[in-house]
């Protein structure tokens, strides 16, 4: 295996590069003539901002670390090659294209750098604010997290999930982030569950994207159970930004393991919990049939 150090030169370039990709996507967003819709083989939207932000990630990452790119727009190597990799980049150049055709602002761009099936280095962009979070983790100290909001060109400013134990027992409102398009009867079922175990009253509120990961590792909520398809590139620069305030995403079953990249021929994810506080008694909240004690 081998490292790559994430150095602040690294991330400087990165976040750069995530916010040129930005201004691309912004070029076309605001001129609607311009969107050239088609519909890839799975009937998912395609528009002339994907391609034209693929593009250019794709020629400049590997002046910043010359690893392979598997983007969602690009060409998807064969698992027998990709199985190999320790390290490589794994890129959404326009996360959240529905939401980028219906003008709602939420859609982002999203990059990680992946090291033997983890996220350890995430950038998300917001280009319609020009908000940038980067999450970073080292891969030989666990501890060792750091994740950061820039907004509008300005430097990094620290972000964190914020506390559960105290809000449990202080009764504090329990905040859930839900899909706008892919709310199931399973996601039904687990609301119930959790206004059964938690104290407080529970809000919910709807947005797109991975910009839900970024809300929670920021602080303003705490929980996001996609209970539907997702891919690989949809989650894995929003996961390191979530891991790195303190949270954690977990596959949606009782042992609450890590999600993990690269381990199959599709890039499919499993079904999953996006989860703040990760001190907190999650299997309690999530599966138990009576109060957190």
């Amino acid at each position: 295996m081998t490292d790559h150090p994430i150095s602040p030169e690294l991330i400087e370039l990165l976040v750069d590069l995530s916010r040129r990709a930005g201004d691309a996507i912004m070029a076309i967003y605001n001129n609607k003539d311009s969107y050239d819709i088609e519909h890839k083989s799975d009937e998912s939207p395609l528009t002339a901002a994907d391609l034209a932000a693929h593009r250019l990630i794709s020629a400049e990452l590997p002046g910043l670390l010359p690893l392979p790119i598997i983007s969602e727009e690009g060409e998807l190597p064969d698992f027998a090659d990709r199985q190999l990799w320790d390290n490589y980049w794994l890129v959404d150049p326009l996360d959240g294209t529905k939401e980028f055709i219906a003008g709602n602002g939420q859609f982002t761009v999203n990059i990680a750098l992946v090291q033997c099936g983890r996220p350890l280095l995430g950038v998300v962009h917001v280009p319609t604010t020009d908000t940038t979070y980067l999450g970073v983790l080292d891969a030989r100290d666990p501890g060792s997290l750091g994740a950061f909001k820039y907004v509008q060109g300005g430097g990094g400013e620290p972000i964190r999930v914020r506390s559960l134990i105290e809000r449990y027992q202080q009764s504090a409102p329990f905040t859930v982030l839900l899909s706008h398009r892919h709310n199931t009867q399973a996601t039904l079922d687990l609301m119930d569950t959790i206004k059964r175990n938690w104290l407080g009253d529970i809000e919910t509120t709807n947005a797109g994207s991975s910009l839900k990961f970024c809300v929670i590792a920021e602080g303003l909520a705490d929980f996001y159970p996609r209970l539907a398809p997702t891919s690989e590139w949809d989650t894995a620069a929003a996961q390191a930004v979530l891991e790195a305030a303190g949270g954690q995403v977990v596959r949606a079953t009782p042992d609450l393991q890590s999600l993990a990249y690269n381990t199959s021929d599709d890039l499919l994810n499993p079904y999953f919990y996006a989860l703040g506080d990760k001190n907190f008694s999650w299997k309690h909240l999530l599966f138990a049939n009576e109060l957190i004690m």
